[in-house]
């Protein structure tokens, strides 16, 4: 008995039984990758003849067409162990014989329609295409940028509007009438590129001039960077794809003995802000600085490890508090200070503040950080 029930934890992990008298069992059962939900009922004498199989409704359904297949295995199998392997089997043959519901072929008028909408557009647009012409991919070279839209084709194509994937930083939305056509798409999304441009430009000149710690690889909808300033202060700005000349939301992130000046320069110099003028340049001129140039200097030479888990990235984040104490200066992620804060015994809590001390230095007497993501400061 121990033995059989041994080989039903080692087969089958997840099926156990929910009493000490091992009359009901409950768990799930793995087939093809994917988990079953079900329960087993069994009689005091544990006879299989006499069980009870309830399944979930998707083991029900990926059964359909086996149910007297499974009693008769229930009826002849020895042993629980041997059920649940015949189970198994069936459950692997039934998921292996379903059948993708037939769809019927397009009509030829379909695919030469779109070949020739294709012909027209160019065939040097086009990036990738899938066997049911259900998916197009195109491509378009604006100021010398590639942009691609994904083009996802409806079963009432071109009498319902097709589903359109871009990587914009502001919604795209087709305009569309059963007359249109790829074409119509196209010239709609060069007209989206166009409006965007200046845009692009700026963050394109931000990434060729500035070193951008977050994103790391930004996406052509990204909104946001997090620009070195100098060791261990940086400024997140997030621009306005509408207005991308205009001041955008800028937030330090640094001592609070460095960031401050940079605040006061921000409030002072923000009549100088010059929309014909570009962003960057804007920003040295209304906080009164250069940003350390690229030519000269290494990313490396801004990147500090988190000084709690030792690491530079943490699911994605990087550090981005620091210790005020201009003899430390230690960086440190949001959760990883968060997390040491509330461990200690001396800390304290002040609404959506918690004070406590430096884990890295010992000059310091508190530090508090917000739930939200604010720049530290030490009292």
């Amino acid at each position: 008995m121990a033995e059989t029930e041994a080989t039903l934890l080692r087969q089958f992990p997840l099926f156990l039984p929910q009493n000490r008298s091992k009359t009901v069992y409950e768990g799930f059962i793995s087939a093809q990758g994917r988990d079953f939900h079900l329960r087993l009922l069994l009689p005091k004498d544990l006879q299989l003849r006499n069980a009870r199989l309830l399944c979930s409704w998707q083991l029900k359904t990926a059964l359909n067409g086996y149910h007297h297949i499974v009693q008769q295995r229930m009826q002849q199998s020895p042993d629980l162990v041997s059920f649940m392997m015949e189970l198994k089997m069936v459950l692997e043959a039934a998921l292996k014989n379903k059948k993708e519901p037939y769809v019927l072929p397009s009509p030829p008028k379909f695919y030469s329609s779109l070949i020739g909408e294709i012909r027209t557009l160019g065939w040097d647009k086009l990036v990738y295409v899938d066997p049911c012409f259900s998916t197009i991919k195109l491509k378009a070279d604006v100021s010398g940028r590639e942009h691609l839209i994904t083009v996802k084709l409806k079963a009432k194509y071109p009498a319902e509007s097709p589903d359109c994937v871009v990587d914009f930083p502001v919604p795209f939305s087709v305009s569309w009438t059963p007359q249109s056509s790829l074409i119509s798409i196209y010239t709609q999304f060069l007209a989206a590129l166009e409006s965007l441009k200046t845009f692009w430009d700026v963050m394109d000149e931000i990434d060729e001039k500035t070193w951008v710690l977050e994103p790391e690889k930004p996406t052509r909808s990204a909104t946001a960077r997090r620009i070195v300033l100098g060791n261990n202060v940086s400024i997140n700005i997030e621009v306005d794809p509408r207005h991308p000349t205009m001041l955008p939301e800028c937030c330090f992130l640094g001592a609070d003995h460095v960031v401050k000046p940079l605040g006061i320069r921000l409030s002072r110099n923000i009549h100088l802000w010059d929309p014909e003028n570009s962003l960057l340049q804007n920003l040295k001129d209304v906080l009164e600085i250069d940003f350390p140039a690229r030519a000269i200097l290494e990313k490396s030479d801004f990147s500090m490890d988190c000084g709690i888990c030792y690491a530079y990235q943490l699911d994605g984040a990087i550090p981005d508090q620091v210790c005020d104490n201009s003899q430390c200066g230690q960086s440190f992620h949001y959760i990883c200070l968060y997390e040491w804060l509330r461990g200690l015994l001396t800390s304290r809590q002040s609404f959506n503040i918690i004070f406590g001390e430096c884990p890295y230095c010992s000059k310091v007497s508190k530090l508090f950080v917000t739930f939200h993501k604010t720049v530290p400061s030490f009292q």
